[in-house]
C-alpha cells in the first residue's frame, strides 16, 4: 500500500507546485530563508523558539489536532516534500501522516526523529511501562547547569537509581486490558521536560548541520536558553507535587500518555480508559468494568482526559464511580492562544497545575 501511496504523493506535491507557478508565485522552495516542517504543534513551539526569524518554519498540525487522526492536506504533503528539513515526533506517533512522512523520507527528505534522542521505555504487554530501571535517577538533573555551550552531554547519561520506582506496578488493574496489543515504544516523550532536554540539544545540532543559512551561534545560544527555560520547569513541576503523598500519586488517564511524566515524578499509571497509546483504539464493556474497581481499590480522585479528544467514555466512568471529577489536561497539543497552555513550557505548568490541584483535595 506505501509504495502505491507513494507516487500519489509525489504527484499532488507536484501539481500544487504547478497551480503555484501558475498563480504568478515562486514555486521553488529553495528561494529565500530555508523551509523547516514540523510535524505537531508542540515540537513546532520549540523549534520556533531555537529557530526564531532565520528560517520559515511551517507546522503542520493545528492547536488542538490529534495526532492520531490529524489528515494532511496537499499543500502540506507538498511542504513536507520539499521541506529542507522535517521535525517530526516518530514511533509512529503521527499516525495519520506515516505515509506521506514515509513517503518524504523515501524520497530523500533530511529527517529529525524526536525519539531518536530521548531515553525511551516500553508498553508492557500489560498497558503498563517496562524498563523503569533504564531510567535510573530520573530526578538528578542538577548537573544540566554543567552544560555550558551544550558541547558536552555526558551528564545525560547520569540517570542513575530509578529503581524507587519499581512500586509502581504495584498498582491494582495493571493486568487486565486483554485483548489489545500495548507493547511497543512510548511516543510520549514530550510530557518530560527533561526528556525535552535531550531532544533540544539534538536538535540544535542538526539545524546547524542540516539547514543552510542558520546562524550557528545564535541557534547555539537559543538552545541553552531554552534547555534553561526547560530545567527551571521541572524544578517547578517537582515543587508543585512535594506535598503529595504516594497515595495520592495515582492516575487514570484517557490513553497511555503519561508514562515519561509518571516516571520522572513519582506517580503510578493505574489504569487508562482506552488500554492503548492510541485514540484510534477501543475499550470493551469488561475493561471499563474492570477499571471501575481499580479506581475504587485506589481512591482515585480523578480522570485525566485529553482537550483535543473526546471524553465520552471517561464522563461515563466516573458517573459509574460517583464523585469523581474529569479534568481535561493538554497532552498531544498545545492550548489556543488565549490559555496558560499555549506554548509547550506553558502546557508543562498548566498540566503540573491541574494534576496537582486535582489529586490534592
Amino acid at each position: 500500500m506505501r509504495n502505491l501511496l507513494r507516487p500519489l504523493l509525489i504527484s499532488i506535491a507536484s501539481i500544487s507546485l504547478v497551480l503555484t507557478a501558475c498563480g504568478g508565485e515562486e514555486a521553488s522552495v529553495a528561494d529565500g530563508p530555508a523551509t523547516i516542517v514540523v510535524t505537531t504543534n508542540i515540537l513546532g513551539d520549540v523549534v520556533e523558539v531555537i529557530v526564531g526569524d532565520q528560517a520559515n518554519v511551517e507546522t503542520i498540525m493545528p492547536l488542538g489536532a490529534d495526532p492520531h487522526v490529524f489528515q494532511a492536506s496537499a499543500q502540506q504533503v507538498d511542504l513536507m516534500m520539499n521541506a529542507d528539513l522535517v521535525v517530526a515526533n516518530g514511533e509512529s506517533f503521527e499516525e495519520g501522516i506515516l505515509d506521506v512522512l514515509n513517503a518524504a523520507k523515501d524520497d530523500g527528505v533530511t529527517f529529525f526523529e524526536a525519539m531518536d534522542h530521548v531515553r525511551a521505555i516500553e508498553f508492557a504487554a500489560d498497558g503498563g511501562h517496562d524498563d523503569h530501571d533504564d531510567h535510573d535517577d530520573h530526578d538528578d538533573h542538577d548537573d544540566h547547569d554543567d552544560h555550558d555551550d551544550h558541547d558536552d552531554h555526558d551528564d545525560h547519561d547520569d540517570h542513575d537509581d530509578h529503581d524507587d520506582h519499581d512500586d509502581h506496578d504495584d498498582h491494582a488493574g495493571h493486568d487486565d486490558h486483554a485483548g489489545h496489543d500495548h507493547s511497543g515504544t512510548d511516543p510520549h516523550f514530550f510530557t518530560d521536560p527533561v526528556q525535552m532536554i535531550m531532544v533540544v540539544e539534538a536538535l540544535v545540532d542538526s539545524l546547524i548541520a542540516n539547514v543552510d543559512g542558520l546562524d550557528a551561534e545564535a541557534i547555539k545560544a537559543n538552545g541553552a536558553s531554552y534547555v534553561e527555560d526547560l530545567e527551571t520547569v521541572n524544578e517547578e513541576l517537582k515543587a508543585m507535587f512535594a506535598a503529595l503523598s504516594s497515595e495520592q500519586r495515582v492516575l487514570v488517564t484517557n490513553h497511555q500518555v503519561f508514562g515519561y511524566f509518571a516516571l520522572q515524578y513519582d506517580f503510578a499509571v493505574v489504569g487508562t480508559v482506552i488500554p492503548s497509546s492510541s485514540t484510534l483504539d477501543s475499550t470493551s464493556a469488561k475493561e471499563l468494568a474492570e477499571l471501575v474497581e481499580v479506581i475504587k481499590e485506589n481512591n482515585v480522585k480523578a480522570i485525566f482526559g485529553d482537550v483535543a479528544s473526546s471524553d465520552v467514555l471517561a464522563q461515563t466512568l466516573a458517573a459509574e464511580v460517583g464523585d469523581m471529577k474529569v479534568v481535561p489536561l493538554f497532552t498531544e497539543s498545545l492550548g489556543a492562544t488565549d490559555t496558560d497552555a499555549a506554548t509547550y513550557l506553558g502546557m508543562l505548568r498548566a498540566n503540573g497545575k491541574l494534576i496537582s490541584d486535582s489529586l490534592s483535595g
